[in-house]
């Protein structure tokens, strides 16, 4: 079809060619016989080409958009776009210049866990959750004892933010740790759930939340802070987006499986709440990897009555030890993959 297009269009400029110069075609040997046919016959198939013409024409048109496009004036020079646009190609000019920093791959540095800081939670006139005849801040103080036991057998250096019943803001507690140069915080606390007839555990490291409940905990938690705006201010505008982050998610990962897994055989109801997030004030300016492990349960009264005896909050102990040593040896390994 192309081919007998290009054919009957060649045959169409040849005649009108022809008949604007005054030339004659060369005829067939029928057309020169008879006079006054060739001329007809010219002028009958020129109103037929001129119909395939347009048609063709037609055909191979472009769409009605790219003429309407092409019939369009151009845009008014517009300042503010201008602006834009050059503000976005200096964007792109500075990003392949000088390309976004990227988070250190720590696995470049040898790492390794020898301090650890435990934080026996509440202390003095604090005391923190109260059951029938327990207190949070007793209780976390025994298990904070027996944990430093079982860390020390292990070689590990050991401090404790308290060693007795006394109050100690949150502000100095961080301090000691970092004043230790700890390398991780662990702080050890009693839950109080609403529903009592729950019992669970959960570990938090530092991050925002969209829970009611646990934004009351950090209310109640962070009411003795020892912080001034002030002081809380600069320590706020840098959390959540460093390498500790990362860190204390991991400790607090090792630290809640390890939990659950011991305490489940000796507490077979003892649902596992998981790790999460949460803004407690003793979390924000310690300078190394720190989770808040809730670890038992004060609201409930089996959980209050398990707590009581000294062979369960052993378990707690050693399941806190499990978890911690847990999280060393994956440093330790992370160290010799990288080397």
């Amino acid at each position: 079809m192309d081919r007998l297009k290009r054919q009957i269009l060649r045959q169409a400029v040849d005649e009108n060619l022809s008949t604007i110069e005054g030339r004659r075609l060369e005829s067939s040997a029928s057309n020169v016989t008879t006079s006054g046919r060739p001329t007809l016959l010219r002028w009958a198939l020129v109103p037929i080409l001129a119909v395939v013409l347009v048609v063709v024409v037609w055909a191979a048109r472009p769409p009605l958009e790219s003429w309407q496009q092409a019939s369009r004036k151009p845009p008014q020079s517009d300042p503010t776009a201008r602006l834009a646009t050059a503000s976005h190609e200096v964007d792109l000019t500075d990003r392949l210049l000088f390309p976004v920093p990227r988070p250190m791959d720590m696995r470049a540095f040898p790492l390794e866990v020898r301090r650890i800081l435990l934080d026996p939670g509440h202390g003095g006139d604090d005391h923190g959750t109260l059951g029938g005849a327990l207190a949070e801040k007793t209780l976390t103080l025994d298990i904070a004892q027996r944990l430093a036991k079982l860390l020390e057998k292990d070689g590990l250096e050991v401090e404790m933010t308290r060693r007795d019943d006394r109050r100690i803001s949150l502000k100095e507690r961080a301090a000691q740790a970092n004043a230790w140069q700890a390398d991780l915080f662990v702080s050890i606390h009693i839950n109080w759930l609403a529903t009592r007839q729950v019992r669970g555990i959960e570990t938090y490291y530092l991050g925002p939340t969209d829970d009611p409940r646990l934004i009351e905990l950090a209310r109640l938690e962070n009411r003795q802070s020892g912080y001034r705006l002030a002081e809380m201010k600069p320590l706020l505008e840098e959390i959540y987006t460093d390498y500790l982050q990362g860190q204390s998610l991991q400790l607090a990962q090792r630290v809640q499986r390890s939990l659950f897994a011991s305490l489940h055989k000796v507490n077979p109801q003892l649902k596992n709440r998981g790790v999460k997030t949460a803004p407690f004030v003793v979390l924000v300016s310690t300078e190394m990897p720190a989770i808040l492990a809730e670890v038992s349960c004060l609201s409930n009264q089996e959980e209050e009555e398990l707590l009581s005896r000294p062979y369960y909050r052993d378990h707690i102990a050693q399941a806190l030890a499990r978890g911690i040593r847990g999280y060393a040896d994956d440093i330790h390994q992370i160290e010799e993959k990288g080397s």
